[in-house]
């Protein structure tokens, strides 16, 4: 049994820039902001980054964040730093799905439903 998806944490090299990329793609500040962790909390989920992942063998997951608005919040995190993986496009039905990557090459995916 599980209680869902709660926590993800990244690792990072830049606990800074990350910092900058994951405010942009969460709209909020972080919690914790210490040298050895940062922590976000947004519409009930975790999301930390732990600067010293890295040398734990840490790579991190890559899920999928459902937004309002993919293109706007695609420019914001291109803005912050992020790089394009793969581009906005319709897996079907309206929904639109795309990935980017940090300075530290964990992945981002983006997802949008269409409006009901």
């Amino acid at each position: 049994m599980t209680a869902g998806l709660q926590t993800i944490i990244y690792p990072v090299k830049d606990k800074d820039r990350a910092k900058a990329l994951f405010t942009v793609l969460l709209g909020v500040e972080p919690y914790v902001d210490e040298a050895y962790y940062v922590g976000f909390k947004a519409e009930g989920q975790d999301v930390g980054l732990d600067p010293h992942g890295h040398a734990q063998g840490l790579t991190g997951p890559v899920p999928f964040w459902h937004v309002t608005d993919l293109r706007e919040r695609l420019a914001g995190l291109l803005e912050a730093g992020a790089e394009v993986v793969q581009d906005v496009r319709d897996v079907g039905n309206g929904r639109l799905i795309a990935s980017v990557k940090d300075a530290d090459g964990n992945l981002v995916g983006l997802l949008q439903d269409p409006a009901a």
